[in-house]
């Protein structure tokens, strides 16, 4: 998966000096390569029995979306705070620069159902770690937690340790 690389644009000081963000609009964008990554994620979780596929907002919805209508899964869709019209949960995690909150509905996931997380990219992982903890709130059972892009040297990887974490391409 290694060639993927060539179809993922790195942008310089994006958000903010000193960032090289990791852009999959060009990946996404190519028609073959979004199949390539879709069709491989299908099949590496085909025999894992998925209930559901949860994705975080917003560019993981991409992948999460195309991915659980391969698998036959649910989709769920785990938003920012105030984003969801029914009754919800939260999880609060660190930034950077402060917290943020994301919340699922309480009603999204059965107890012991299967779920695959999926987002874009693992940078330090208190994203995921917060979905984490929204899942075993509403206890289900996370098979995988899965990535297009991971970057090593944030070590995202280790605050999602009680998991397996598979990841397509690595910087």
């Amino acid at each position: 998966m290694d060639d993927l690389k060539k179809y993922i644009r790195s942008i310089p000081d994006f958000p903010k000096k000193g960032i090289l963000f990791r852009d999959i609009t060009t990946l996404i964008g190519n028609k073959d390569k979004f199949r390539e990554v879709i069709d491989t994620l299908a099949k590496r979780y085909a025999d894992k029995k998925i209930d559901a596929v949860l994705a975080v907002e917003s560019r993981g919805f991409i992948f999460g979306g195309a991915l659980a209508y391969k698998l036959g899964a649910g989709f769920v869709p785990v938003r920012k705070k105030g984003k969801l019209p029914s009754k919800t949960i939260q999880a609060t995690y660190s930034l950077e620069y402060g917290e943020d909150t994301l919340e699922i509905h309480q009603d999204a996931i059965k107890p012991g159902a299967r779920i695959l997380l999926i987002d874009d990219l693992l940078a330090t992982g208190g994203t995921l770690g917060a979905v984490i903890d929204l899942v075993k709130k509403l206890k289900g059972e996370i098979v995988e937690i899965t990535f297009i892009i991971e970057l090593e040297d944030l070590k995202g990887r280790s605050k999602l340790s009680d998991f397996p974490v598979y990841s397509m391409v690595q910087y």
